[in-house]
Formats: C-alpha cells, sequence, structure tokens
C-alpha cells in the first residue's frame, strides 16, 4: 500500500483528533509512553540486584505499579482523544453516515454519564486518601517497608483524568451534533 493511499483511507481520517484538547492528550500521551521505558528499566534493574547481586529493592515494585497504573489510567484519554475506544463494528460499520452520527451521539451521551460517575467516585476515593477525618491533610501511603504516598497519588490522577475525560465528552457531543445538522442530507 502506498503513502497515497494511506492518506485517504477514511479509516485513517476518522481517527484524527477532533479538537485542541485531542491534540494535547496525544502529545502528552505519546511523551508519557516513554515512562514504560522507565518501567522496563527499573524493573531490569530490580532484577538484576536480586538475583545477581542478591540485594533486592524496596522501591521498584510499587514505583513500577505506580507509573503502570497511572499510564493505564491515561490510555482512556488517549483512546478516545484518536478515536480508538472500543465499538461494535459489526453494527458501526454497516450503518448509513446519518445513522453513524446517532451512534456517535449515544457514545458520547453514555460517555458523559460513565466520566461523571467515575468522576463522582474517583472524588470520594481521592479525597478520602488525601483527607483525614480530623481534616487534616496527610496522604495515604502503601503500607509497605518503603511505604511511598503511591495510592493517594494515582487516585488524584484518577480524579484529573476523569475530569479531563468528561470535558473531552462534552466537545466530542457538541462536535458530533454541528456535523449531524451540518449534514442535513446525510
Amino acid at each position: 500500500m502506498n503513502n497515497h493511499s494511506i492518506k485517504n483511507n477514511p479509516i485513517d481520517t476518522e481517527h484524527q483528533p477532533r479538537n485542541t484538547l485531542d491534540r494535547w492528550i496525544l502529545i502528552v500521551g505519546d511523551t508519557l509512553s516513554l515512562l514504560f521505558i522507565v518501567t522496563v528499566a527499573i524493573s531490569f534493574y530490580e532484577i538484576l540486584m536480586r538475583y545477581l547481586f542478591n540485594d533486592p529493592t524496596v522501591w521498584v515494585h510499587e514505583t513500577a505499579s505506580f507509573i503502570g497504573g497511572c499510564l493505564f489510567v491515561y490510555g482512556g484519554l488517549y483512546a478516545l482523544a484518536n478515536n480508538k475506544h472500543v465499538r461494535v463494528v459489526l453494527l458501526y460499520n454497516s450503518a448509513s453516515e446519518r445513522g453513524k452520527h446517532y451512534l456517535n451521539i449515544f457514545h458520547h451521551v453514555m460517555g458523559l454519564l460513565f466520566s461523571a460517575m467515575l468522576f463522582f467516585a474517583s472524588y470520594e476515593m481521592a479525597h478520602s486518601s488525601w483527607i483525614k477525618p480530623w481534616g487534616g491533610i496527610q496522604p495515604e501511603t502503601s503500607g509497605s517497608a518503603w511505604d511511598p504516598a503511591f495510592p493517594a497519588y494515582l487516585k488524584a490522577v484518577i480524579l484529573l483524568v476523569s475530569a479531563v475525560m468528561f470535558i473531552q465528552f462534552c466537545l466530542h457531543l457538541i462536535s458530533e451534533i454541528h456535523a449531524l445538522r451540518n449534514n442535513k442530507n446525510v
């Protein structure tokens, strides 16, 4: 397949960012993906230390889990930004252009509901992991020998990502409604 046919493929144009927020999410996501290399590197370091020098670390497992968790959560934003989220392709591909618009609107409305519920739940989790019942700020820690505050940090990341995802779904819904209105003949 030559480059010209790739550029004219309708599937490729469908997987483009729709707005500035999507473009920034993709840029940040591409940059954050380098953290996978960091995770592999520190895991390799742990293997060397444990099996070669018989001196295991206390920080690698929790650090790798935290980085992986953050990247996994961010993956939802990234998939939505380039329109590669899960959908039932058998139904979607067989729908007319107008039907696809309606399916997209349904998807965005359901996504709004999901991200709103996720935001509420993640707010509750983040709040309880940062604010103690007596009112003081004390981040929740892992309880391990190293005891980092990674659980509190991850819950804050989930809260932030769910807020951005809600905004992202709003923007996509508005864009889809405008596209449907502008294509009355579809």
